[in-house]
């Protein structure tokens, strides 16, 4: 299994839902500016929706990429307002290097819609129902391996 780093942000009622999502971004991209931070800006509204139904409570956003594994949590209420739970610093490391995917945790009423929202603006931002796990199959090792296709003839040399 691959490395994987945990990171934990203060929410509601410190911060709104669309503050949330934006400091989760920042993280992300390391602050840069640049197609990914596009990319993941153009679903502000359906995050901070997520954000706002406390899914992160539980269930984290799951970042896979050509490095370790990022999980995101949020604090919310109380928890938020004392924030001594939180760990909101710097990665060591790109979270988004190469075949980046972003998972999202949705609550099962919403995620059709929020499944459709995020197809309109991107292939990399994906949601799933919050109480599914992401296994280690997910993501873009799994991508990968499924475009792999065995050939006999050509293997054999026929």
């Amino acid at each position: 299994m691959s490395t994987v780093a945990s990171r934990i942000f203060i929410s509601t009622p410190q911060r709104d839902a669309l503050q949330t999502w934006v400091a989760i971004v920042e993280l992300l991209t390391q602050a840069s500016n640049g197609g990914a931070k596009t990319e993941l800006r153009s679903v502000d509204g359906i995050v901070a929706s997520i954000i706002a139904e406390q899914a992160l409570k539980d269930a984290a956003i799951v970042v896979t990429c050509d490095g370790p594994r990022t999980r995101i949590y949020c604090l919310y209420d109380d928890d938020a307002i004392d924030g001594s739970d939180a760990k909101e610093d710097v990665l060591n490391f790109d979270p988004l290097k190469g075949d980046w995917r972003v998972s999202l945790p949705c609550p099962k009423d919403d995620l059709e819609w929020v499944q459709d929202a995020l197809k309109k603006h991107s292939s990399r931002i994906t949601a799933r129902d919050m109480t599914t796990a992401v296994s280690d199959e997910d993501g873009a090792n799994a991508t990968k391996s499924q475009a792999l296709v065995f050939d006999p003839k050509g293997f054999l040399g026929s």
